[in-house]
């Protein structure tokens, strides 16, 4: 189920970004569906899915097992437009953000050797969240526009409780590796 999104308080430039990144996803997600030599139609797919024996009610459940497992929360960027997203129980905002398509950087790959992906979180939700540990607290004092609501987003975690969070980006982030980290894909 796609969920539309709202632009409050978006400059044009700003909601144009955003509409053109999500039009390329769909042609390429169209392109990709596209069956080459001895693939299979969508009409072959779909008859084949139908006929696996999946009833209605089975589909209902995952449904609300799916909605259960999401929470609603919105990031500012840095224009200062509010884009609500949802997201996955047990997903951190940065993988969210980034699955989203919303322009928070992650340059460590969630190693905790930057802090490119700080984020402010509003009040009510950031006295939800565990404390930062000790190598989280020494990447945040490296941020540029430390706050006291500051956290890195590979480190917050969704879970139901922060259903409604807040997370704003800051205006500015440094872009450096601790002690020679070079990021290494998983």
């Amino acid at each position: 189920m796609r969920f539309p999104l709202i632009f409050v308080g978006c400059s044009s430039r700003a909601v144009r970004m955003i509409l053109f990144s999500r039009i390329a996803q769909n042609h390429t997600r169209l392109y990709q569906n596209t069956p080459g030599k001895g693939e299979t139609t969508n009409e072959e797919t779909r008859s084949r899915f139908y006929s696996a024996g999946t009833s209605q009610t089975e589909t209902e459940n995952s449904r609300t097992e799916s909605l259960e497992d999401t929470v609603d929360v919105v990031f500012v960027d840095r224009s200062g437009c509010r884009i609500p997203v949802k997201g996955k129980i047990g997903e951190s905002v940065l993988a969210l953000a980034h699955r989203c398509h919303i322009d928070l950087e992650g340059a460590c790959e969630s190693s905790l050797a930057c802090s490119t992906c700080h984020v402010y979180v509003n009040t009510e939700s950031f006295e939800k969240l565990p404390e930062p540990d000790e190598r989280e607290e020494d990447m945040l004092d490296m941020a540029p526009m430390l706050q006291e609501n500051s956290r890195l987003g590979c480190q917050i975690i969704l879970t139901k409780e922060l259903n409604g969070a807040e997370f704003t980006l800051p205006k500015i982030t440094r872009n450096f590796y601790v002690d020679g980290h070079v990021p290494k894909p998983h």
